[in-house]
């Protein structure tokens, strides 16, 4: 059987994932190591997981209000607009602060309106696509997404790594690398904008945020009674929390433990070229072994990749194995993860329960960051750290386990 070529709205879907991604990739890499030069006190580790716990906590108390509302006709993509046209001037913005506490406030800001964003961004995938095509669609949307960010990234690289010869400060290089990922977000919405449309949606509703406010325990107990996703859900919480966790703190770990900020920058560019054929080709396995299954090969690879990364980085040179490692299960996880659940849930009402899925991980990563946050600030040791990351993987894969096949759910 032939191929079937991407429509035009898959192809403008996917584009947002690489206008995002850019900042995503940033703030996982040079970010962390420019906010250390801010705290020379030190406490980055410490400082940095708590900001991004706040984020977190703020996006898992807006997304279920803000999702129900969403889902209402036409509604998405004006949520689209909010969170891009506020994180992009929030982004800009990073460059100006010259105090380590100003600098979190405008990250923290940032980081809400991007993580926001990809809710809606998320429930728009069952708009841009059809069921049977949503494993491949949403992998291609991370693929693209890690392989265009470099784009970008290295431009600030060449700009951030050399400011000494173009005769400029640090902080003004980091003022421009801001404005090159903020013109690069800006500029990939705009196709999605363009070319999908919100096909699922409910009526529009007086009175939306009061009845929205009053509906989000009814939808928690409408998920809780679905055996599919209730498992499903507890089980994303545990295991996507820790990869988000590793992926917000690799940069600020790999400091701590004396690593240059070049190696740690340059491994993380690594890591996107692994994850750009990877994430396809997960994509691609996910039709012939199913998604569970490959999700669960995933939570193992995350549950060996953090005792790695805890016992044994030491050095540069396990830094780079590490972000190898990362690199060939990262997309895959993200991408099926997000695919299987908007199988799941009920098309309509997508925004509304993406909302939810993202409290429960997503870009929610509270527990993971805070565990190593406490175990690092208690021990004065961030591998102990680390380490506590692992008992989410091990929650996540029991939990998968007891989730039932779309055919058993159904009946």
């Amino acid at each position: 059987m032939a191929k079937q070529k991407m429509t035009r709205a898959e192809k403008s879907w996917i584009m947002y994932d690489v206008g995002n991604s850019a900042l995503v990739l940033l703030a996982t890499s040079v970010i962390p190591i420019y906010f250390s030069s801010l705290a020379p006190d030190g406490g980055v580790v410490v400082a940095w997981s708590y900001a991004e716990t706040v984020a977190s906590l703020i996006i898992a108390l807006l997304m279920p209000i803000l999702g129900s509302i969403a889902d209402m006709k036409g509604m998405k993509k004006k949520f689209i607009v909010g969170c891009v046209g506020t994180g992009v001037v929030a982004t800009v913005a990073l460059g100006i602060p010259t105090s380590a506490m100003a600098f979190l406030v405008i990250y923290v800001i940032s980081s809400v309106a991007l993580n926001s964003s990809m809710v809606f961004y998320d429930a728009l995938l069952v708009d841009a696509t059809t069921d049977d095509r949503m494993d491949e669609i949403s992998s291609q949307g991370y693929a693209w997404g890690y392989i265009g960010s470099c784009v970008p990234f290295i431009a600030c690289l060449l700009v951030v790594l050399n400011y000494d010869a173009l005769g400029i400060g640090l902080q003004t290089a980091m003022q421009i690398a801001f404005v090159i990922t903020a013109a690069w977000w800006l500029a990939f919405t705009i196709p999605m904008l363009r070319d999908v449309q919100q096909k699922h949606f409910k009526p529009r509703e007086e009175h939306a945020v009061s009845r929205a406010i009053k509906g989000i325990g009814g939808t928690l107990k409408e998920m809780w009674a679905n055996k599919a996703i209730k498992f499903y859900m507890i089980a994303y919480f545990f295991y996507i929390d820790g990869v988000h966790t590793i992926i917000k703190l690799s940069t600020s770990y790999g400091t701590d433990l004396g690593i240059s900020s070049t190696q740690l920058v340059l491994a993380l560019l690594v890591t996107q070229f692994v994850a750009f054929p990877s994430a396809i080709i997960y994509g691609r396995l996910s039709s012939k072994y199913g998604t569970r299954r490959m999700l669960l090969i995933a939570i193992a690879a995350y549950f060996g990749i953090t005792l790695f990364a805890a016992l044994f980085l030491r050095t540069a040179t396990e830094f780079w194995i590490l972000a190898i490692l990362v690199g060939m299960f990262q997309g895959g996880i993200q991408a099926l993860s997000r695919s299987e659940f908007g199988k799941l849930c009920p098309k309509k009402r997508a925004n509304e329960y993406f909302g939810f899925f993202d409290i429960f991980g997503k870009y929610a990563a509270i527990l993971g960051t805070f565990l190593v946050g406490t175990f690092t600030a208690l021990t004065g040791n961030s591998s102990l750290g680390v380490m506590s990351i692992a008992v989410l993987f091990v929650i996540g894969f029991v939990m998968m386990l007891k989730v039932p096949a779309r055919e058993e759910a159904a009946e």
